[in-house]
């Protein structure tokens, strides 16, 4: 496409998504290229991604932050999981955790065992097996320092996301990123290729560059408004597509995952931080006023709430292309996927993380665009069909919203692993998919899909040693328990350090 080389890239947009991408780029690609910030204070961002998934660790250990700082700057929360509430029907919840459950055979999983077990005597739970689970529902935290897989505690973070940006901003400048503050007025392209090459500000200033991210939120003003590039609609699968977000005083006692409540048009999440607790309603405006979703928001605070609601207006899908011509859409300009299962920060991670694995140092190639997309396109579609089952298995009967997810056609990638799964308990992880078997394993059983049978090798084992199996992980994932501080001694003492 051209043979320019990329020497110079400008991010369009501060925020979360803006300055996870202007620091990668400078602490991976160093002083192989220039990086420029264009931010306006006076925009403001849409700040309610709070809650992370385990990858954020890697993020900020490539980048060098050190744990505790990041912590105390962004007063953050330790996350081990998601706690679903009123999903399958009212009055039932379940755990999707970052763990693992058990400890399975060579090419048979846990859960075979399990179910061979409870054809026998049905009083075992998943998730008694997984330390993740104990650990939240007994409200505590620590590192734990053991070589053993099975002790394995992978966790990610709550934090208040307009503090996270500015600690990235901090540590960007640091690096050598410039900043400048300004609202863009004209955006000029190439008149032969097309490119975009400069960003005309308000102020009159010109910033030039070789090579463009557009931040700029849902608006795209570079990947839609300028380059046209569309947009694919996945509101018949998920239909919510509002949000109301409203802090909240935090209480005594902080929990160590995230809670997510379905309510009769929607769901309400529920986020400690250090300072204050996040909390939202996500909901379908066909099933739903915007006075109802309100009301229901404030009647099922926590706490006293210390700000007034915010309205977010969205729609689900993703950009036809994520990088155009000389553009990468990353965070909301790229698509939504609603915060159900905390992967908008993650998105916007693996776009920067996949642009710096295909960079166009030597001048942009179509090869390198298309394979981008085409890895972008996967995992927006991977994700989907993910929080798809969330609304599609249930078994509420309360509501026009429940009624009319469990009977939508659903995409045929996600009827055919439910299926495989209801015959024999067989998950295979699809390539790259973010989710694990265990994250689909949870959610399946979560929302009620019982297996109707399990693999053969789990009768290679006799009952008796099944049950002596079961017992002894059991216990190991019990013992370290009572040792571990509570989540909130956790957070005082290791923020000190």
């Amino acid at each position: 496409m051209t043979n320019a080389p990329v020497k110079k890239v400008v991010v369009l947009g501060g925020g979360t998504a803006g300055w996870i991408s202007a620091a990668l780029l400078k602490k991976v690609l160093g002083n192989a290229i220039e990086v420029e910030v264009v931010e306006s204070d006076d925009i403001g961002t849409i700040g309610v991604g709070e809650a992370t998934i385990p990858p954020i660790q890697h993020l900020n250990n490539v980048l060098g932050i050190n744990e505790a700082e990041f912590l105390r700057e962004t007063k953050a929360t330790i996350k081990l999981a998601i706690k679903f509430e009123n999903w399958k029907k009212q009055g039932h919840s379940y755990y999707h955790s970052f763990g693992a459950a058990g400890k399975g055979l060579a090419f048979c999983h846990f859960h075979h065992l399990l179910k061979r077990a409870n054809q026998l005597e049905d009083d075992k739970q998943l998730w008694q097996y997984d330390l993740n689970y104990l650990c939240a529902e007994a409200g505590k935290f620590a590192k734990i320092n053991s070589k053993d897989p099975i002790l394995d505690m992978p966790y990610a973070y709550h934090f208040d996301a307009g503090l996270y940006a500015q600690f990235l901003r901090k540590f960007s400048v640091k690096m050598g990123v410039k900043r400048t503050e300004g609202m863009v007025e004209q955006v000029k392209q190439c008149s032969k290729s097309g490119f975009i090459h400069v960003l005309k500000l308000k102020s009159g200033q010109e910033i030039k560059g070789d090579f463009f991210i557009d931040c700029s939120g849902f608006k795209g003003l570079l990947i839609q408004e300028k380059l046209r590039t569309g947009f694919e609609d996945w509101s018949h699968w998920l239909q919510c597509d509002r949000a109301i977000a409203v802090p909240s005083k935090r209480l005594d006692k902080t929990l160590p995952y995230t809670r997510s409540i379905a309510h009769a048009a929607g769901w309400q999440w529920r986020i400690p931080l250090q300072h204050r607790n996040g909390n939202g309603l996500v909901y379908s405006s066909s099933h739903c006023t915007e006075e109802q979703a309100i009301d229901t928001l404030m009647g099922n605070l926590d706490s006293e709430a210390i700000a007034d609601p915010k309205i977010i207006k969205f729609q689900t899908g993703r950009r036809y292309k994520q990088w155009n011509k000389n553009v990468v859409a990353v965070g909301l300009s790229s698509g939504f996927l609603e915060p159900l299962e905390s992967t908008s920060i993650h998105l916007i991670q693996s776009a920067v993380v996949r642009l710096i694995h295909l960079f166009p140092h030597k001048g942009i190639d179509d090869s390198l665009v298309d394979e981008y997309n085409k890895q972008s396109t996967l995992e927006y579609e991977q994700i989907k069909d993910f929080l798809i089952l969330h609304y599609h298995v249930n078994q509420r009967d309360d509501s026009d919203f429940w009624r009319d997810m469990r009977s939508m056609k659903i995409p045929d990638s996600l009827a055919h692993k439910i299926e495989i799964f209801k015959q024999n308990g067989r998950l295979f992880r699809e390539q790259n998919d973010l989710f694990t078997e265990s994250s689909w394993l949870q959610v399946m059983l979560g929302q009620g899909i019982v297996p109707q049978d399990y693999h053969p090798l789990a009768n290679n084992l006799s009952v008796e040693k099944i049950n002596e199996m079961l017992m002894k992980i059991r216990e190991i994932k019990q013992e370290p328990i009572d040792k571990l501080p509570t989540h909130d001694e956790f957070l005082k003492m290791f923020c000190r350090q």
